[in-house]
């Protein structure tokens, strides 16, 4: 990955496009996710596959999955045709990265798990 990596939504003629077009615009639709088992998404869900809402018509470029995955930031959630959806730095207390707006299904009463999980994670970091 060049100096040149751009988002094909703000620079759709850049060199280096790492963020490109989903094949289908999910601009208010609900998808179900696929999870990797053990992925901290996984456990937070304690769910294999979930269905989720978005607003989004950009994901990660597929051509650059495996070299995102090699610098250590796997792909631990995605749809039926593969297309990414959620990664993850294992090495961070919390940092998960969703294409969809988990933000819509959380509830005062019921928080969304990945919510919760941010709390928990931020609760965990705080000095005593």
């Amino acid at each position: 990955m060049g100096v040149e990596a751009d988002h094909a939504e703000t620079a759709p003629d850049a060199d280096e496009l790492v963020v490109t077009a989903l094949s289908c615009s999910l601009v208010g639709q609900s998808q179900e996710v696929f999870l990797q088992p053990g992925s901290r998404a996984a456990e937070l869900y304690g769910a294999e596959r979930v269905e989720e809402d978005y607003f989004c018509s950009y994901g990660l470029s597929p051509q650059y999955r495996p070299a995102i995955e090699a610098a250590g930031l796997p792909v631990t959630g995605w749809e039926a045709d593969g297309e990414a959806r959620i990664v993850e730095l294992p090495s961070h207390p919390f940092f998960i990265a969703t294409l969809f707006c988990f933000q819509t299904r959380s509830r005062p009463d019921a928080p969304h798990p990945l919510a919760s999980g941010l709390v928990e994670a931020a609760r965990e970091q705080a000095p005593a």
